[in-house]
């Protein structure tokens, strides 16, 4: 009879023997199971993917070792997707036991991955279409899901490698770029590689270096160029028109931990002379001399966020965001954005090179710090949160820069530059007969012009907080910029001091320059309205209140009335196309007159006007040079008992 101690190494002994038997036999079957999985992978490919995958010889060396010769990856009638001609590597056997595919060593010798677009499509469209599969109603937790991806990823890293002879190319419909790696390997958990990119009309020599561990999830790596000069990258100039260069790259990941439901990414990526060029950024390059974020994700059950404790910084600037995307009962858009106590001219002095011209050798005393919270429900999308601070701390502007903003308080030369090409030259001052002080510009035309545009120009400064919170709810509802929030102030900087261009240096300029000249009270509000009445755009090569009373109706400004004020306050923002407004008989279209009756009601509820102002108002006449573009007037037989009915 045995003991229970007896019984319990009887059972150890037989679970070892087992272990044994199995190791033995998976030893001595390795080979077949091998050819099984990779036939099995051929058969997958080829009905899920259409693609053709072939390997001339692949063996265990070992238990753990697996060497391959000739792999192939062809999708059919496509070009070759993957191509290698050896292939050495490990796996860890007790990860592999457990189901989990662990790399250990990898060499690979002479081949390419190639992604091709051509006219006949792309040769790696399969391996981008959904599967069939049905979709669980489960809403996966998005901290699972990452971490899920980003382990296996790492995984299949080796922690051992070496690559030789190995090309990466993209073709995309003849704009070709090829990463030629003549060097990468991994070893001790250093990495060191040289990476020649070639595409139609560059060659460079690339290298990473630095420090790489898969398995404990950190890295310290440092991108730059072999010849210690600036590195340029290719395919975008070409397909974007997007020209972009740095002179070297940090990247920092100290940090990948899943803990309590949450998975937690922290580290650190800084840029040195940054530079990037694209029309709709500037119209010259872009340089950020030094640029740093030291980031900390953070993704839950149903949320993605960069947290509070992250910190970026350009040149000297500082700034602590938080940006987080919600999606549970609601999804949810938040940003929080805190600019520390700075000094003003660190401020300006560290303004991206090209971005902000106009800037350049402005001079200022004091300090400020600034303040940003916006939020977006879109269960509740009118309820936007958008407040902006900016708290100044004996803020001064001592020196202006390229735009003096002191000249809008005296007599000065204005010339609009459209599509890059300037206009005639306008002289804003007594000296110009058609200049027309506010006094004596029809009151009319004030009340219909700031009705319009601005009704609260008097009182802000500068902007409009109700009037960005509905535009960007509007733009993001739309998911696209259907809706400004430009007031009068905006609209006399653009025209005054920039230019027409649509890019995201102008718009930050006009931000910028509006604080400065509202906060620092350079100019009246009246002698911006005045000037702003005097410089707009009111129809083809017009210029000017002075010139747009004479061009449409023969007067002068003063001698306005409500209905021809009407008209000129709703072409504004479109005064180049005044007439499409008008029929073939010369009047105004239904479109036309609801937006006049629209406006003069509007006017009439605030008591901007009195019902005594729209007694008398005939339909809007054009007898000036206006009326030689519109189209040749086609005659009609007109009831006599007809009337124009204003109904307000």
């Amino acid at each position: 009879m045995r003991t229970k101690k007896q019984k319990i190494f009887l059972y150890l002994k037989l679970l070892l023997l087992v272990l044994f038997l199995g190791v033995v036999a998976l030893f001595a079957f390795r080979n077949s199971i091998l050819e099984n999985v990779i036939s099995k992978v051929e058969t997958k490919l080829d009905h899920d993917y259409q693609c053709d995958f072939s390997i001339e010889k692949a063996e265990f060396i070992g238990l753990s070792n697996l060497e391959f010769q000739k792999i192939t990856l062809v999708p059919k009638d496509a070009d070759t997707l993957v191509s290698i001609e050896n292939l050495k590597t490990s796996v860890n056997f007790w990860q592999l036991f457990v189901g989990n595919i662990q790399l250990g060593k990898l060499e690979v010798n002479e081949g390419f991955i190639q992604l091709v677009k051509n006219k006949k499509g792309k040769n790696f469209d399969a391996f981008l279409k959904n599967n069939d599969e049905k979709k669980s109603d489960d809403k996966p937790s998005y901290a699972r899901l990452a971490y899920r991806i980003l382990s296996q990823t790492l995984n299949l890293v080796p922690t051992d490698m070496s690559v030789k002879g190995f090309e990466f190319r993209m073709d995309d419909m003849g704009n070709k770029v090829v990463f030629d790696f003549k060097q990468l390997a991994l070893e001790n958990k250093k990495l060191a590689s040289l990476i020649n990119v070639k595409s139609d009309d560059f060659s460079q020599d690339w290298s990473i270096t630095g420090f790489a561990d898969p398995r404990d999830r950190k890295a310290d790596l440092k991108f730059f160029n072999t010849k210690n000069d600036t590195i340029l990258i290719p395919y975008l100039d070409k397909k974007f028109n997007l020209k972009t260069s740095f002179k070297s790259i940090h990247f920092n990941l100290e940090n990948l931990d899943m803990s309590s439901g949450e998975l937690h990414i922290e580290g650190f990526a800084s840029i040195d002379d940054f530079t990037v060029n694209h029309a709709k950024i500037a119209k010259k390059d872009v340089l950020i001399k030094k640029a740093r974020f030291d980031y900390h994700f953070l993704l839950g059950e149903r949320f993605i966020a960069i947290d509070s404790t992250s910190r970026a910084q350009i040149n000297d600037i500082k700034c602590t965001p938080f940006i987080s995307y919600t999606n549970d009962d609601d999804k949810i858009y938040a940003l929080k954005l805190e600019i520390p106590k700075m000094k003003a001219q660190d401020f300006i002095t560290s303004l991206p090179d090209g971005l902000f011209s106009h800037f350049k050798g402005m001079e200022a005393q004091g300090n400020f710090s600034y303040n940003l919270n916006f939020e977006y429900k879109k269960s509740k999308p009118n309820n936007i949160i958008f407040d902006s601070k900016l708290k100044p701390e004996g803020l001064k502007i001592t020196r202006y820069g390229q735009a003096d903003l002191n000249k809008l308080n005296s007599e000065f030369v204005y010339q609009a530059i459209e599509n890059g090409v300037p206009q005639r030259p306008i002289v804003v001052g007594p000296a110009n007969p058609y200049f027309t002080p506010l006094a004596e510009i029809s009151p009319y035309l004030q009340k219909c012009v700031l009705t319009s545009e601005d009704p609260s120009f008097f009182n802000h400064r500068g902007f409009i907080n109700e009037a960005f919170k509905q535009s960007i709810a509007k733009n993001i509802r739309t998911k696209k910029f259907a809706r400004g929030a430009s007031t009068i102030s905006m609209q006399l900087v653009k025209n005054v001091f920039l230019t027409r261009e649509k890019t995201l240096s102008r718009k930050l300029e006009e931000i910028l320059l509006v604080y400065v000249l509202e906060n620092n009270r350079i100019s009246s509000k009246e002698r911006m309205l005045e000037v702003y009445f005097n410089v707009i755009e009111w129809g083809p090569n017009v210029y000017g209140i002075g010139e747009a009373a004479g061009y449409y109706f023969q007067k002068r400004p003063i001698d306005l009335s409500l209905n021809e004020c009407l008209f000129l306050a709703t072409i504004i923002p479109k005064p180049k196309g005044f007439m499409s407004r008008f029929d073939a008989q010369h009047q105004l279209k239904s479109y036309a007159k609801q937006q006049n009756d629209f406006l003069t009601r509007l006017m009439l509820r605030r008591n901007i006007i009195t019902p005594t102002d729209t007694i008398g108002l005939f339909p809007v006449a054009l007898i000036g040079p206006a009326t030689n573009l519109l189209k040749p007037k086609v005659e009609v037989m007109i009831d006599s008992t007809a009337t124009d009915d204003f109904d307000f």
